[in-house]
């Protein structure tokens, strides 16, 4: 005679939060073990890459890390990456510079009509 078992469920719908495994604890009951969903690493705002430095963790578990397991210590730290950062320092430069260098030509036009 084959026993069926009847597992019973804190939970009915099958839905991806819900979803278990049968264990066979010491005493040799079977239980049902609910599995947690997989950690996410942290992606660029971006480039959509992967963060370094930075903790996988589920939402309400990074909520209760300390700071420094869910940033690293640089600008825009656990939201950009490293080369996202760098490109958005250079192009700032370079704006700048840019502004720089059209001041100086306005100047030097001002300086040759003057002349005239």
């Amino acid at each position: 005679m084959v026993q069926r078992l009847v597992f019973r469920r804190r939970l009915s719908y099958n839905t991806k939060s819900n979803r278990r495994h049968i264990v066979r604890t010491p005493g040799g009951k079977l239980v049902y073990r609910y599995l947690k969903k997989p950690k996410k690493i942290p992606r660029c705002g971006q480039c959509k890459d992967k963060l370094r430095g930075i903790l996988p963790a589920r939402p309400q578990e990074r909520s209760r890390l300390c700071r420094r397991k869910k940033t690293v210590k640089r600008a825009y730290g656990g939201v950009l990456c490293h080369k996202c950062v760098k490109e958005k320092i250079v192009r700032a430069f370079l704006i700048e510079e840019q502004k720089i260098v059209v001041k100086v030509l306005k100047a030097q036009q001002a300086v040759t009509r003057a002349k005239k």
